[in-house]
């Protein structure tokens, strides 16, 4: 069997996990630097594809349209990581998705909400969440993808 044959087989058992960022987050690291860092979105999805590359098929996805975000839940993922931005505070439509696909997810938060303003205190979807990282920058991605790989494994043992 050639390499290339050997290591799509590989790849194809490796997990689907979906990476999504959603409002604003195209603006990571022009925005509120102070809140939310230096590093770009782009920064991130390396980190993220170079540590994990060997464990799971990661694909990434950003954008400022609810609609498409609630989408894009459904694509036959094993898991996802979802950094859902103001939607976190504001989307009764997003939970109401998590809900019915039932999909595992891990929240995640560049800043602490739990310190910020009041409003950012609650979470329509943390509930739904197998977990939530926050406050730790762009290695919450990190975090939250191992949290989802060490679950999804353990859920199929």
């Amino acid at each position: 069997m050639s390499n290339a044959k050997s290591n799509d087989k590989k790849l194809a058992k490796l997990p689907k996990i979906l990476v999504a960022s959603g409002v604003n987050l195209d603006l990571l690291g022009r925005r509120e630097p102070d809140i939310y860092g230096h590093a770009t979105l782009a920064d991130m999805e390396t980190l993220v594809q170079t540590k994990f590359a060997s464990r799971a098929q990661i694909h990434f996805v950003q954008t400022n349209v609810e609609s498409e975000y609630l989408s894009l839940l459904d694509g036959g993922w094993a898991g996802a990581v979802l950094n859902p931005g103001a939607w976190t505070h504001t989307s009764l439509a997003l939970a109401d998705r998590l809900t019915g696909l039932q999909l595992p997810f891990v929240e995640v938060h560049l800043s602490n909400t739990a310190a910020r303003e009041a409003f950012r205190h609650h979470s329509y979807t943390a509930r739904l969440a197998v977990g939530v990282v926050q406050g730790f920058g762009i290695d919450s991605y990190l975090l939250g993808v191992d949290g989802l790989l060490t679950y999804l494994a353990k859920r199929t043992r």
